[in-house]
């Protein structure tokens, strides 16, 4: 009889288990627009969860947030001890300035802004003389994290900007946000950047999803390839649409600053898609590649071959393709 009522309210739990539904969020997050799909059988307040994750990253590290803690550093704050998330995104940024022998750099926000793509005020002269005054205050190797978890710089002018990692970051705190809340089964898009986990349960196929073709108009995007994602995390970076014209000299600058000679200007790459482990790292290569060009990315690509990138990049009168072997399957027939 025992035996009876205990198979009895086995019985009734697992009947009142529902079967994984999938549930869609849209909005607008970090400056652009969101979409998160995941499966899951039981109730949890994702839109404050979500919410609170995109607070705490810009409480974190937004440069466009007067009272964040990388706004405050760089206001010259020396008593800010940075959080975990913080720590993270820069032994992240440290490792990929390292692989890409300083292609990739947060520390050239400095002249991100000079070029008028941050949230400082663009120079009003940006000659040669003004970028090699600027050029002293790049350098990743100018920051350092003490014992205490707080930043030393080189020099106080130094200027920290994560907005090239941080998104891709932010979705990667997302997927985690879900997982822990029990959900498998995902597809976070932020800004064109994704992580998916799983697969699409309505399709029974990994999550597809496209690179966008940089032909397409503005108002109409369309794409030049679909690949297949399941544990992984992929960003894009192009200079096709991102750039600015200086009203007084008509000059066009683009908004990939090249760190190493403090240049707004393209590189033979015209996008770059990347493949790798997390948002955050496929982000941080994918921006490291506009600047460092097809060679020399084919190069850091042979020797970092956990991530895999597919460019398009300008030939004499046209645009070809390149991918990278392991990204090809990824790609859907």
């Amino acid at each position: 009889m025992r035996l009876f009522f205990i198979a009895l309210l086995l019985i009734q739990f697992l009947s009142c288990k529902q079967e994984p539904q999938l549930v869609t969020l849209t909005g607008e997050a970090l400056g652009t627009g969101y979409s998160v799909q995941f499966y899951s059988s039981e109730r949890f307040d994702v839109v404050k969860k979500f919410d609170s994750t995109i607070a705490a990253i810009n409480k974190s590290m937004s440069t466009y947030q007067p009272d964040s803690d990388i706004s405050k550093i760089n206001a010259g704050d020396t008593a800010i001890v940075v959080d975990t998330m913080f720590k993270e995104v820069l032994a992240l940024s440290r490792k990929v300035y390292n692989a890409t022998g300083g292609y990739y750099d947060p520390t050239v926000g400095i002249l991100v802004n000079a070029y008028g793509f941050g949230p400082g005020k663009p120079l009003n002269v940006l000659d040669s003389a003004a970028l090699d005054s600027l050029r002293n205050y790049v350098g990743l190797d100018k920051i350092s994290l003490s014992a205490n978890g707080r930043i030393q710089k080189e020099n106080s002018a130094v200027y920290l900007d994560f907005n090239s990692i941080a998104k891709g970051y932010c979705i990667d705190r997302i997927g985690k946000m879900l997982e822990q809340n029990g959900v498998k089964n995902y597809l976070v898009e932020l800004g064109g950047e994704l992580l998916a986990s799983g697969i699409n349960l309505d399709k029974n196929q990994p999550w597809r999803v496209g690179i966008e073709n940089i032909d397409a108009p503005i108002n109409d995007r369309g794409y030049t390839a679909a690949v297949e994602l399941d544990n992984k995390g992929m960003a894009g970076s192009g200079n096709y649409r991102k750039f600015r014209v200086d009203s007084l000299t008509g000059q066009r600058f683009v908004h990939t600053v090249n760190p190493i000679n403090g240049l707004a200007e393209k590189s033979d790459i015209l996008s770059s898609t990347v493949i790798a482990s997390t948002c955050a790292e496929a982000d941080a290569f994918a921006t490291a590649f506009m600047a460092l060009g097809l060679d020399k990315s084919k190069k850091v690509l042979e020797k970092h071959q956990d991530i895999e990138a597919y460019f398009i990049y300008a030939t004499i009168d046209s645009s070809a393709v390149y991918m990278s072997k392991g990204f090809k399957n990824f790609l859907v027939n």
